[in-house]
């Protein structure tokens, strides 16, 4: 799908004047989130302190360090705030990193290491291995059509258990799941943001407008 459709099919939905989406820009890949989200028509806000969730309508966790993330978030004062907003029905995605941030559970995570929350899973922290374990593959994932998503994963988590609020989108062939949905909230283990694939932006931008009309 081109930049192009997309942005029509985005024209055609009813967006609300103003619409804003912020990305969570503490540590990790914010800017290339950040990119994808301005071409696909977004209004795109960095999102460091607390005041400013009050201005957007959807956020993005992004790939990245998710114990840093956690201790820079607790730090700003922005763990207790995004958590309440996410209770309130806030739209959030999270890569990598930020599908860890979500996730109810943690597994090895670091010593003293805590998530947001919301998603119905118990993920699993590195769960392939160190940078140089690293790859790269097709997926099958029929919400966002028939043609495979290229999907690189970096020190990436895996869904180990999905609770039964939260659904998986993506799996690898040993059946591992590596994308998963619960209402509002969207997490994948790989980073369609470095690939050209702009398809779960789009998804997630569905479900901003959505919940913003």
């Amino acid at each position: 799908m081109t930049i192009l459709s997309v942005r029509t099919r985005l024209a055609e939905t009813a967006v609300p004047a103003g619409l804003r989406v912020g990305v969570l820009a503490l540590q990790g890949d914010f800017r290339e989130h950040a990119h994808v989200l301005h071409e696909l028509g977004a209004h795109v806000d960095p999102i460091r302190r607390p005041e400013e969730l009050d201005r957007i309508d959807g956020l993005v966790i992004p790939g990245g360090e998710s114990s840093v993330m956690d201790k820079l978030a607790r730090t700003f004062g922005l763990a207790e705030p995004l958590k309440a907003a996410i209770r309130g029905g806030l739209p959030v995605y999270g890569t990598c990193a930020g599908l860890i941030m979500l996730a109810d559970t943690i597994i090895d995570g670091m010593n003293g290491q805590q998530s947001l929350g919301g998603l119905d899973i118990v993920v699993r922290r590195n769960a392939f291995g160190s940078q140089t374990a690293s790859f790269e593959t097709d997926l099958d994932i029929p919400v966002l059509g028939q043609q495979p998503v290229h999907a690189v994963f970096i020190r990436a988590p895996v869904v180990e258990t999905i609770g039964v609020r939260a659904t998986a989108l993506a799996t690898l062939n040993d059946g591992r799941c590596v994308a998963v949905e619960q209402g509002n909230l969207l997490g994948t283990s790989f980073h369609p943001e470095i690939t050209g694939e702009y398809r779960f932006h789009q998804y997630f931008l569905q479900k901003v407008f959505s919940a913003a009309q």
